[in-house]
């Protein structure tokens, strides 16, 4: 048979391979287990995938992050096989890799309890064992729709990917169609007998037998193609894993992530909550979530004005017309609430604080000696999230952000923007994020009917982000199509104590609002030029950023931010007016300090004031009362007897301005 050439690559090394005609990927790894698939020329390919002249030639391990997804993805395989044999007139929607795990979406007569999630589990561990085959084969449109006509969603997708409109079918439907050829995936037993079939692009693991550690999480409710107007179906989560070991190291950070889910412990330290009567998304903040969210808001208000920004104020609502010209309708329309009408005029909540902040600028005739001009608000906005994505405090319906604009000539823009992400990475250290990476947003040049702008205006604006990041140091990761539809934008993504990352402050750099509004500044050669405005938001959103606080420390926050600061506990009741005239002097001082007075014991006071994660107590005896002195207990039970109230007093002090955890 003729040869082919072949290019292998090998970690930062290529290597020239001459291969004989009909020569499988699988092939090249055979001698390694943990290769499950192949990137060919950049794209991912299974093993099975017969090998062409002048190919490039990649291994991809179960270990890495396409491996991962692989994996994921065709342990979702083996769960629809699995639920089609417990429960035969269960009709499949979608099952996509999502991060750390899978889904797949049923219609079934009856919700999943957990009992059935066992079965299902054991189903799958057999087919696993028999080692069934993943076989890709190519199809057409009628071929499929013929074979799939008991499964009305797979002939749904198949329908919008005839009409060209894959893209936009659902959330996880690029796994199914897309561009290019239609493919079913058959699961082949031994004997060759097929024993369960499904739309899907691929690619998968060579067999089931591949998939070394899984577990089914979780059922859930979920409509068809996310739209709250399709029919409700029943998602089935799960994880997988390339080792029982990794397996049980992600189940350990799911429990760790539980203890620390924010909605639970805001309602344990009465921290914030979200009435009914109010709203999905929509959150009220009590005493104590309170002080933490004023303490944010003076940090961050005063933070700014030592960075040059100037305060401002906008409403909540404006005419339609506004974010027409701002671009946002009909690019943002779907994110925004209905509009209301109101004096023959159409009113939106706003999203969005941008366009008003123009208004601002636009006011008057601006000079180059006012550049950069920096405005910035805390303003609410409202989103409308769907129902299925609303979540606590880290996807709302309505937020304050700590909105900021940046209105620069284009030459002071890269200056502009070091000054922002130094202002937003010192921010983040304050708050104790300090483990965290960038990610730069781009244009999906495939779609640009999804974004405004020049070709050149999107290069320059992109290269001027790029070049800043890169200028930090930090890890910089691409994020291709996921910019906003007017600019590019760096997002800092941080990761919290235990390991998981949240997007947190974003710089975006945006060239089509400061046109649409027909801003100008008069230079200095008596020309009138358009400035460059750069959002900025530090937080992202109050709310969110709120949330991820509480999960980041688990609710026991820094002296700083910590609603109570200091727990005053007597031994007994005629210790009392001490301990008062002690919370007095602290009060003096800034503390926020709080007098345990009740009838309870003092260790069930101790245990309280543990369970509200208070950061000190004093406590105050006999001998400390005839001393003059406390006794000073920290959160992790260390405690220092006959402490000097003035010491006392300093320590917690001296915490609260360093900012330091204790």
């Amino acid at each position: 048979m003729p040869d082919l050439k072949i290019a292998l690559a090998h970690a930062d090394a290529r290597e020239e391979r001459t291969v004989t005609t009909g020569t499988k990927a699988w092939e090249l790894f055979a001698d390694d287990a943990e290769v499950i698939a192949a990137r060919v020329n950049g794209q991912l390919k299974d093993l099975a995938y017969e090998l062409g002249e002048g190919d490039h030639v990649e291994a991809v391990r179960i270990d890495s992050r396409d491996g991962h997804d692989i994996l994921r993805h065709s342990t979702a395989h083996v769960m629809a096989q699995a639920v089609q044999q417990l429960f035969p007139d269960a009709k499949l929607g979608i099952g996509p890799p999502i991060e750390n795990g899978f889904y797949y979406d049923f219609d079934v007569e009856t919700p999943f309890v957990p009992e059935d999630l066992a079965k299902i589990e054991t189903a799958m561990r057999k087919i696993i064992k028999e080692g069934q085959r993943f076989s890709r084969r190519v199809t057409t449109d009628h071929d499929a729709i013929n074979e799939l006509q008991d499964e009305p969603y797979k002939i749904e997708l198949i329908g919008l990917k005839g009409a060209g409109r894959s893209d936009d079918a659902a959330e996880g439907a690029s796994v199914e169609v897309g561009a290019g050829e239609l493919t079913i995936y058959d699961n082949v037993r031994r004997n060759g007998e097929v024993a369960w079939s499904d739309l899907c692009r691929g690619p998968h693991l060579p067999t089931t037998k591949r998939i070394p550690a899984f577990k089914l999480m979780r059922s859930a409710a979920a409509y068809w193609r996310g739209d709250e107007k399709n029919k409700q179906l029943q998602r089935i989560y799960g994880t997988a894993w390339e080792s029982k070991e990794a397996l049980e190291e992600h189940l350990h950070r799911i429990e760790e992530a539980e203890r620390r889910d924010h909605r639970k412990l805001g309602r344990d330290l009465d921290l914030f909550s979200f009435p009914d009567e109010i709203g999905s998304g929509l959150v009220v903040f009590h005493p104590k979530g309170g002080i933490i969210k004023r303490e944010m808001e003076d940090y961050v208000r005063q933070r700014h004005i030592e960075e040059g920004f100037q305060y401002v104020g906008t409403p909540h609502i404006s005419k339609e017309g506004l974010f027409h010209t701002s671009g946002h309708l009909p690019y943002y329309a779907d994110t925004m609430f209905p509009p209301m009408e109101f004096e023959g005029a159409n009113y939106y909540l706003k999203a969005m604080n941008c366009p008003m902040h123009n208004l601002i600028f636009r006011s008057r005739g601006r000079s180059y000696r006012e550049l950069p001009l920096r405005l910035f608000e805390f303003g609410s906005v409202y989103r409308y999230e769907k129902s299925g994505v609303v979540h606590g405090l880290t996807r709302v319906r309505g937020m304050t952000q700590d909105d900021s604009h940046s209105y620069v000539t284009p030459e002071q823009a890269p200056d502009e923007i070091k000054h922002l992400l130094s202002f937003v990475l010192g921010l983040l250290r304050d708050f104790g994020l300090d483990d965290y990476y960038l990610e730069l947003s781009t244009r999906d040049d495939s779609r640009k009917d999804k974004f405004v702008g020049s070709d050149e205006d999107w290069a320059v604006a992109t290269q001027v982000l790029e070049d800043v990041a890169k200028e930090t140091g930090l890890e910089l990761v691409p994020d291709p199509g996921g910019a906003a539809f007017y600019g590019p934008k760096i997002s800092v993504q941080a990761r919290d104590a235990i390991g998981r990352t949240w997007q947190m402050s974003t710089i975006q750099y945006d060239f089509n609002q400061p046109r649409g509004f027909e801003l100008e500044f008069q230079a200095a050669d008596g020309t009138r030029q358009q400035p460059v405005m750069i959002h900025s938001a530090k937080f992202g959103s109050i709310e969110r950023f709120f949330g991820v606080l509480v999960e980041h420390y688990a609710g026991a926050f820094p002296p700083w931010l910590a609603p109570v600061q200091v727990q005053a506990i007597p031994i007994a009741e005629r210790h009392n007016d001490y301990l008062a005239d002690v919370a007095r002097q602290m009060r003096a001082q800034g503390v926020r300090v709080e007098v345990d007075d009740s009838d309870d014991r003092m260790q069930k006071k101790i245990r309280n004031a543990q369970l509200q994660k208070v950061p000190f107590m004093v406590i105050a005896g006999d001998d400390d009362m005839a001393a003059g002195a406390v006794s000073f207990r920290y959160r992790d039970g260390r405690q220092d007897n006959g402490v000097p109230i003035d010491e006392a007093i300093q320590r917690v002090t001296e915490a609260v301005a360093a900012r330091t955890q204790v």
